[in-house]
């Protein structure tokens, strides 16, 4: 927890890192941040209930967390209405599932 700078540089124990990007701060932080996204394992696009009313280019947000992290897996949610929560927590149960099995290494920072 905290801002997009300081938690990407310290391994705190976590066994998945997820950065929260949301609609109301702007497409360029991946690249303005990239270290967070380049150390995370999943993004959640939040907030997206707002999008019919921001100027927000959703793709633009999206293919520069995928420019930072190719393949990192993008959910759009909306804490507010709870559209996307499902994908959002079958992607967390599957995490799960992976480390139960041991199959899934525990989080390194770097």
């Amino acid at each position: 927890m905290g801002n997009l700078v300081c938690p990407a540089e310290f391994d705190i124990g976590e066994d998945a890192r997820v950065v929260v990007l949301s609609v109301t701060e702007g497409e360029d932080k991946p690249v303005k941040y990239p270290a967070m996204f380049r150390r995370c394992d999943a993004a959640l696009l939040n907030k997206i209930d707002l999008l019919p009313h921001l100027d927000y280019n959703k793709a633009l947000a999206i293919g520069y967390i995928q420019q930072v992290h190719p393949g990192m897996p993008v959910f759009e949610i909306s804490a507010r209405t709870g559209e996307g929560m499902e994908a959002w927590i079958g992607w967390l149960r599957g995490e799960n599932r992976l480390k139960a099995q041991g199959s899934k290494p525990i989080a390194a920072c770097g």
